[in-house]
C-alpha cells in the first residue's frame, strides 16, 4: 500500500473529480494521504479534506511565495488549528528563490516564525527549498536547539547536501523527478540516502512521473517512484513500499494525539 506524504488534492486540477478520485484511493493502493498546504486559503481547503476523507491528513502552513502577506493573527490562526489531531505537520514551510518576490528577507523571517510554531505546537516540518541550499541548510541548523523532526520536500539537492540533512536527522521527500532521465544529480542522492529516511511523495498535481510526465499527477503513480527506488536501491518494490510505509508513520504519526477521537476541524 501507498502512503503519498505530500500532495495538494484541493488544488484546482482536481476540481472537475476530486470526490471520484478520492473515494477510489484504496482500490488503486493508496492508504494514506497527507494533503499540505500552501497558503491560509488552501490550509482551510486542507483541513476540509482531512475532514471529510479518513484517510487524509492536513500538513498546514504557508508555502515561501506566499508569506508577502501574512500576519501575526495569521500564525496565532495556525497555532490554534495545529493541535487538531488531523494536523500532523507545518509546512510546506521555507525557501524559495526562483522567484525574485517574496524578498529573501520576508522568506527567512516567515520561515523562522513558522519553525518557531513547529516547536511550540511539537509538530514535525515539511520544508520546501528551492534555489536555496545554503540559506535553508544555515537556519535549519541555527534552528537546532528547538528543532522536531523535519523532511526535506522533493528534494532536489546533492549527495553532499543529503549528508548535511541526515546529520540532522531528517527525511527526504522523493517523488517522479526520480524517473525523469535528466534526474543524475538525484539518483546519486537516493542511492546515498538510507532507506529508513525516505518518504514517497506525488507534489500531486505537479510533478508526475514517467510515462505520466507532463500529465495531472495523483497518488496511486507513486508505484512508479517506487519502482525507481527499487531499481537503484537493489531491493524489491515491496520492500521500497513496506519501508517508506512505516517511514511515514514514524514521521507523521508519532504523537500520542493520534490516540484520541478526532475533533472538528
Amino acid at each position: 500500500m501507498i502512503f503519498d506524504t505530500h500532495a495538494h488534492y484541493d488544488d484546482e486540477a482536481f476540481d472537475a473529480d476530486r470526490d471520484k478520485l478520492l473515494q477510489n484511493m484504496w482500490e488503486n493502493g493508496v492508504e494514506f494521504i497527507v494533503n499540505v498546504g500552501a497558503s491560509i486559503d488552501s490550509t482551510k481547503e486542507a483541513m476540509k479534506l482531512a475532514k471529510k476523507y479518513s484517510f487524509i491528513y492536513a500538513a498546514i502552513g504557508v508555502h515561501p511565495s506566499e508569506t508577502a502577506g501574512l500576519t501575526g493573527e495569521d500564525l496565532e490562526w495556525l497555532k490554534k488549528k495545529a493541535v487538531n489531531p488531523k494536523v500532523v505537520a507545518i509546512g510546506e514551510i521555507g525557501l524559495d528563490y526562483y522567484w525574485p518576490e517574496p524578498n529573501k528577507d520576508i522568506q527567512k523571517e516567515w520561515f523562522e516564525k513558522q519553525l518557531y510554531l513547529a516547536s511550540e505546537v511539537n509538530l514535525p516540518i515539511v520544508v520546501h527549498s528551492r534555489e536555496a541550499a545554503q540559506d535553508t541548510l544555515e537556519i535549519l541548523k541555527s534552528w537546532q536547539k528547538d528543532k522536531t523532526s523535519g523532511v526535506i520536500h522533493c528534494f532536489s539537492y546533492t549527495k553532499e547536501s543529503a549528508r548535511e540533512y541526515l546529520n540532522m536527522d531528517y527525511y527526504f521527500g522523493i517523488g517522479g523527478v526520480i524517473t525523469f532521465k535528466n534526474a543524475k544529480k538525484l539518483v546519486e542522492a537516493v542511492s546515498y540516502i538510507p532507506m529508513n529516511r525516505i518518504l514517497l511523495e506525488t507534489d500531486c498535481p505537479y510533478l508526475a512521473p514517467e510515462p505520466y510526465r507532463g500529465k495531472r499527477n495523483q497518488s496511486s503513480y507513486i508505484d512508479y517512484v517506487a519502482q525507481r527506488i527499487s531499481e537503484i536501491k537493489q531491493i524489491s518494490k515491496e520492500e521500497v513500499l513496506m519501508q517508506t510505509m512505516q517511514n511515514a508513520k514514524d514521521f507523521y504519526f508519532s504523537d500520542k494525539r493520534f490516540t484520541l477521537k478526532d475533533k472538528e476541524l
